[in-house]
């Protein structure tokens, strides 16, 4: 985006409290997160009798612990009765069942996290609750008690599961290479036969790993690991093609490289698709045990790995703008510029003072000159911010400074839809300059309209500018220049009239909906960047053309952003009828 445009303007943040505190002890859910281990562990063996019985047990011990407020407690209820409903199915399907449970265990850690109260330092305390459970891995391993292992696996996993958040937000590098050792982990184990091998290894290098972490010693990102969806979506289709030329090591190796570029990436992910973030996190680590097994079910993996390649490829087909939305924008600003001038030029001709144009295009030259000089100072200021701070939350601040302007703008254009305000409007700005006969004034007042509409079009553009192509939008800026040049031609040479009223009610409906996408779009982008939370909405869908993310984070700015302006508009018209009534009494 550094390359595109900068940040010159005031940072707006919107913040909301989400979540309160009622706990006032400690609550402890650890035996919880043990039957989900193993009720996960008998869902691969499909010995539903005991997957039954875990969910009973939770589902006892849960009716006796769980907070009776709680809006977490709420969807811990959810979860667990979507898991017994498809536990209950006739024909019972083992994906469903798991899924159902891996989102139990983090319905769980999400309840834990909102009754206490989070503490730094004791939340770094309890992951080493990790140890003692990696140690029993390690001896079960040595004595070859290979299911032990699998079912202590489960509980690691719980375990690691209710306290990652803390390793999420001081250090992504080490909470990536936490999530790489479970999952090569949980490879060696899936595999048949069992590698004891690489599975004490993971276990060596996770207890690194998270010994490194709680002493300080922090990862250090990369430079050259800047990933995206596409690298995966690209291992995902090396990894299908290779089984089709019957070359199941190396489907493994392309796989076993998502394992370490997933981290990276998966925030994105969880923001769009909880249930595709799911069976990426469980089937990944499943096809690499299957593949890397004596006995492979290849035809099996292969679907696997396709259908997750088509899901992941629509999701990472960048949410963003197109050319129409460049050429929109540089469109309404534009277009706006040019009623203003002409405008101004016509008052002059009917108050006799057609001599004095050639000062209004002297205002206007000088208004674009200003608006480049703007560009780019915005761009110098913007890349340093982004190299000193975090480039995703960095584009969602100008995104939302973007979107806290176009409300203004909206209710500006709403206000002179009505064509005795902006005749008015123009009266009253000309007829001042003209009253001082000051010609400077009459230039001045050009160029503050060409100006001001210059550094709204960068600001919109600056907002837009990390989803968008870069090749889009030079081609929306072409269009919008050369539309505007031919109308205004038109209005200027030939006085054409044009249908104010129309024109000023399409823009204000226009920049309503950029807003609404742009703030989805902005609020996303600070969620990949790991600046806010993500707490994801299930049934909630994605709606790509208009930047709507299934998650709470942007839904509930988006729908406050809509009665704000719904508010504006009835402020506006009731503004509008007050004056109109006067005047008729």
């Amino acid at each position: 985006m550094d390359k595109k445009f900068g940040l010159i303007a005031f940072a707006i943040f919107l913040s909301i409290g989400l979540f309160s505190n009622r706990a006032i002890a400690a609550v402890n859910v650890d035996d919880l997160y043990v039957k989900i281990g193993d009720a996960i562990m008998e869902t691969k063996e499909e010995n539903w009798g005991a997957v039954q019985a875990n969910l009973e047990q939770f589902s006892a011990q849960w009716d006796e612990e769980k907070a009776a407020d709680s809006k977490k407690t709420a969807e811990v209820d959810k979860i667990l009765k979507k898991a017994k409903d498809a536990l209950e199915k006739p024909e019972k399907d083992p994906a469903e069942i798991g899924e159902a449970l891996s989102a139990l265990s983090k319905a769980l850690a999400s309840y834990e996290k909102e009754q206490n109260p989070a503490d730094t330092q004791k939340e770094k305390e309890k992951l080493k609750q990790l140890f003692p459970l990696i140690d029993e891995m390690k001896q079960m391993i040595r004595n070859g008690q290979q299911e032990q292992a699998a079912t202590k696996y489960q509980q690691l996993l719980s375990a690691w599961t209710a306290h990652e958040n803390i390793v999420r937000a001081e250090n992504v590098v080490s909470y990536g290479e936490i999530e790489t050792q479970l999952a090569l982990l949980r490879i060696s184990l899936t595999q048949t036969p069992p590698d004891r091998e690489k599975a004490l290894k993971s276990l060596e290098d996770l207890s690194a790993s998270v010994e490194n972490f709680l002493s300080g010693k922090k990862a250090e990102k990369s430079a050259e690991n800047d990933y995206t969806l596409r690298d995966v979506t690209d291992l995902l289709e090396k990894s299908v093609q290779a089984l089709k030329n019957d070359d199941p090591s190396g489907a493994a190796e392309h796989l076993n490289e998502i394992l370490f570029i997933w981290p990276a990436v998966e925030g994105e992910v969880r923001t769009r698709d909880h249930s595709l973030y799911n069976r990426m996190e469980n089937e990944i680590p499943s096809a690499i045990g299957s593949l890397q097994s004596d006995k492979k079910d290849t035809e099996k993996v292969q679907r696997t790995i396709s259908e997750l390649h088509d899901a992941l490829r629509q999701l990472a087909a960048k949410t963003g703008y197109s050319y129409v939305d460049a050429m929109l924008i540089l469109l309404r600003e534009g277009f706006e510029a040019l009623l203003i001038i002409a405008g101004l030029l016509s008052f002059l001709k009917k108050t006799n003072h057609a001599d004095k144009q050639r000062w209004i295009w002297a205002g206007v030259i000088c208004g674009i000159a200003a608006s480049a000089v703007l560009a780019i100072v915005m761009n110098v200021f913007f890349s340093k911010l982004t190299v000193a701070g975090s480039r995703e939350s960095i584009e969602g601040i100008v995104g939302i400074t973007a979107v806290a302007m176009m409300l203004t703008v909206g209710a500006w254009l709403h206000k002179k839809s009505n064509i005795a305000h902006w005749n008015r409007y123009l009266k009253d700005h000309l007829g001042q300059a003209l009253a001082k006969g000051s010609l400077f004034s009459m230039a001045f007042l050009s160029f503050l309209s060409i100006f001001r509409e210059g550094a709204e079009t960068i600001i919109f553009y600056a907002g837009m500018a990390p989803s968008i192509e870069m090749s889009q939008l030079i081609l929306g800026i072409a269009i919008a220049v050369a539309v505007l040049g031919i109308l205004g031609f038109v209005i200027i040479r030939f006085s054409a009239a044009v249908p104010i009223r129309p024109f000023f009610k399409a823009a204000t409906l226009l920049i309503y909906v950029l807003s609404f996408k742009m703030l989805g779009v902005s609020i996303h982008a600070m969620q990949v960047g790991k600046t806010v939370p993500i707490h994801s909405l299930p049934n909630v869908p994605y709606i790509e053309s208009i930047g709507f993310y299934p998650t709470l984070e942007t839904v509930v700015p988006q729908l406050l952003l809509v009665a704000i302006i719904i508010g504006v508009t009835l402020y506006v018209k009731k503004t509008a009828v007050e004056p109109k009534a006067a005047v008729e009494k």
